[in-house]
């Protein structure tokens, strides 16, 4: 059994009657509730200042009961799986339930936030407590109307049940009486083998409207006298505004207004997400899409470089003096760069036993290095916002993914208070983390403010790709010491990139780390004028893709079986761990790779080119066997077998689909993603130059298999993304007899005969 405690303190769980009608409304803290325990004195306080993110769930009069979503959804289905948690626990019947996004309310819910995987992950409790006080809260109302004990009363699809007495009504019935009662203490949860709903796939609560186009995103939304505006930024990073010549357009077709203006104030503190590559910029504002679109390539605009800027930033309670280097880059000096600062000492992350001597002393050495460029995010809707800013009010219908995270920005720049900022989320076309950076809300709400009328903001494809917030570009030398009998010695790790290192945050913790007993990582970074932002699996999207490739050469080299190699790591890293810290489960490692190695039929003979990886990140654990064909001296992925454990599976059939997405967009860029500069200007500005997987490109099959356990539900939207990068280039590798140490691998030219 277990037991959740439902409230610390006044605010932590809040119960509100419905507004209108009988009804039974429910409100609940998104972290309050996520220590549980197994029986009642094992309950554990929390503290008081765990007050955030509240999601809720109300019940007719009628037993249809409304479950609201809290995230912000972007194809990752927390639509249908979040809801479906709730109705679990709640014992409701799936074909009842209604379910609608949640408003943003930063004072009422808190980490109203897609990104890291973290949804279903940070909400599983929380969620679960929703169903639960719910149910408790009817049955009680029940029990006292019936007159008997609420502990004899029974729940199953939205219906209530006495069976000593034969009574039984549905939740309608008893919502107005629930509505009253103060809500418990603490709330049993189900055991995960008596779940009814999660665990049974679930079709898309919005799959009907997206098929039929329904008007759900931000573009859709038309207003009375509203205006449409584009922006003008600088051609090439290292550049800002000098002058522009409104003249030049104003008299054209539709044009009502065309003026400079910056995002921020001088005095606003930047947090993480407030990355903005081009802080001033001209807003070109109109009557329709076309007449802007002619506008902006007729504007005569001067730009200049600028010296070196500097500014703080919040990044999460801690304050950074972020500093931005003048000079127009490109992409070749780039990579200079990162092999110079690659070569100088590097910052130490993790150190075990004697590395250095080992290594001088080993009888085999492998020494390789990785490189990757910029990456553009590219979602399929363009970037866009709708502002209707009035002196009192702004109200902003966006595609973002943290809306948290924007609404100062707003406020603050258009001298505004919060509470006078409402932010709808409206459904996303893709995001992949560019939608955490929400600069272009502030940008409409500012040009709506000027010309006073409603104003829908739209980046056409050149504005999204060369704006900037790209993946950055890494590089990553590893070595590996084996001794005389070809066992694994020392294994060395020097990361870094532009203008970050992808070791960052605990990555140095991961495996090998632990099953090596000489282990080094190091990391360095070359700063730059190029943003770069979150961009799925953020650093885990290069570090395991290169990672799994060293560690097939090294096992070839030690004359093992690249499967088996690893398993002998993962079981000395459980029996013999070396080092503190390990950031991953040994046997949750080693589960994926013994299931996707045996769904594969691995070892057994096949006319493809297979190649395997593994990697954990996102607190989940995800490998891949790939197999590549060659197609007319083409490679081609006919088909990919995919192990996941990303515990407790909510809806399989989506979380198939998310698995399946990563793996068909981790291939795309494996083999085709690039993002390069010439004098700082991003040379390719659409998708006839920035290459993208194309549907015949994608593998004919993907198999999804999920490993089958009680642990709380995990990270599921990135884990699967870095090991596909790996596991291609090491079935390249059996294609060609060639290793594949920089990305794009198709940029290389592959020849296999």
């Amino acid at each position: 059994m277990t037991l959740l405690k439902t409230k610390v303190g006044r605010r932590s769980f809040l119960k509100t009657s419905a507004a209108a009608g009988g009804g039974l409304m429910i409100s609940f803290s998104w972290l309050a509730s996520c220590t549980s325990s197994t029986s009642k004195a094992e309950v554990l306080a929390m503290p008081e200042e765990w007050f955030e993110l509240n999601a809720y769930l109300k019940i007719g009069e009628n037993g249809v009961t409304t479950i609201f979503c809290p995230n912000p959804e972007f194809g990752q289905n927390v639509m249908t799986s979040m809801p479906m948690i709730v109705a679990e626990e709640l014992d409701m019947d799936w074909k009842n339930v209604v379910v609608e996004m949640a408003e943003f309310n930063a004072a009422l819910y808190d980490r109203q936030f897609t990104g890291g995987s973290q949804g279903i992950r940070r909400g599983w409790n929380p969620l679960r407590m929703a169903g639960a006080t719910a149910r408790h809260m009817l049955k009680e109302a029940a029990a006292a109307k019936w007159n008997v004990p609420a502990s004899e009363i029974t729940t199953q699809s939205a219906k209530l049940m006495h069976k000593p007495s034969g009574k039984e009504a549905g939740y309608g019935e008893f919502a107005m009486a629930a509505s009253q009662l103060t809500p418990p203490e603490e709330v049993t949860l189900k055991e995960v083998k008596d779940f009814q709903i999660i665990g049974n796939s679930k079709k898309n609560v919005d799959g009907k409207k997206i098929v039929t186009g329904a008007k759900m995103y931000s573009l859709d939304i038309q207003q009375e006298g509203m205006l449409t505006a584009m922006i003008a930024h600088p051609p090439a990073f290292g550049l800002q505004l000098k002058d522009f010549n409104p003249e030049s357009i104003r008299s054209m077709p539709g044009i009502v207004e065309v003026f400079s203006f910056k995002t921020y104030t001088e005095d606003y503190g930047r947090n993480f997400f407030d990355t903005n590559t081009f802080p001033e910029l001209v807003a070109i504002v109109g009557k329709s899409t076309w007449e802007v679109m002619n506008a902006k390539k007729a504007l005569q605009v001067e730009w200049e470089k600028f010296s070196k800027q500097s500014f703080t930033m919040d990044a999460f309670g801690q304050k950074t003096e972020v500093s931005v280097p003048p000079g127009l880059e490109s992409s070749q000096d780039h990579l200079s760069s990162m092999r110079r600062e690659a070569a100088k000492p590097g910052i130490l992350l993790r150190k075990d036993g004697d590395p250095d001597k080992v290594f001088r002393e080993a009888a085999k050495v492998i020494e390789k290095t990785y490189s990757a460029p910029f990456l553009a995010h590219n979602p399929m809707e363009p970037i866009n916002c709708v502002a209707e800013v009035t002196p009192d009010k702004a109200v902003i219908y966006a595609p973002t993914q943290a809306p948290g995270f924007i609404e100062g920005a707003i406020a603050n720049r258009l001298g505004l208070t919060l509470d006078q900022v409402e932010i709808a989320m409206t459904r996303m076309g893709g995001g992949f983390g560019r939608r955490a950076y929400c600069h272009y809300m502030v940008e409409a709400a500012v040009i709506s403010q000027r010309v006073s009328k409603p104003v829908k903001l739209v980046y056409t494809r050149e504005d999204d790709m060369t704006f900037g917030i790209y993946r950055p570009a890494y590089m990553a030398t590893y070595r590996a010491a084996l001794d005389e009998d070809n066992n694994l010695i020392a294994y060395h790790v020097k990361a870094g990139g532009i203008p970050e290192s992808p070791l960052g945050r605990g990555a140095a913790n991961r495996f090998p780390a632990g099953a090596v007993d000489h282990y080094l990582a190091e990391e360095w970074s070359v700063n730059s004028n190029i943003t770069i932002g979150a961009f799925r699996a953020p650093r885990s999207n290069f570090l395991g893709g290169v990672e799994q490739s060293f560690l097939d050469e090294v096992a070839e080299a030690a004359g093992k079986d690249p499967i088996q190699f690893r398993l002998d790591l993962l079981k000395k890293s459980r029996e013999n761990p070396v080092g503190e810290n390990n950031d991953y489960d040994p046997d949750r490692y080693a589960g994926v790779l013994e299931l996707v190695r045996d769904k594969s039929n691995w070892g057994e003979s096949n006319e493809a080119h297979r190649g395997v990886a593994a990697y954990f990140c996102h607190n989940s654990y995800a490998a891949h066997v790939v197999d590549i064909k060659m197609v007319n001296g083409t490679p081609k992925v006919e088909k990919v077998t995919c192990a996941m454990d990303c515990g407790v599976v909510i809806n399989p059939d989506a979380a198939a689909n998310m698995a399946e997405g990563a793996i068909v967009d981790g291939i795309g860029n494996a083999f085709y993603g690039e993002m390069t500069f010439q004098n700082g200007r991003p040379e390719k500005s659409n998708f006839d130059g920035y290459r993208m997987i194309r549907m015949n490109e994608a593998p004919k099959a993907i198999d999804v298999h999920f490993v089958k356990n009680e642990i709380d539900p995990t990270g599921l939207g990135e884990p699967p993304f870095p090991p596909i990068f790996g596991a291609v280039a090491n079935a390249l590798y059996k294609s060609s007899g060639n290793r594949y140490y920089t990305q794009p691998f198709l940029k290389e030219g592959v020849s296999l005969g």
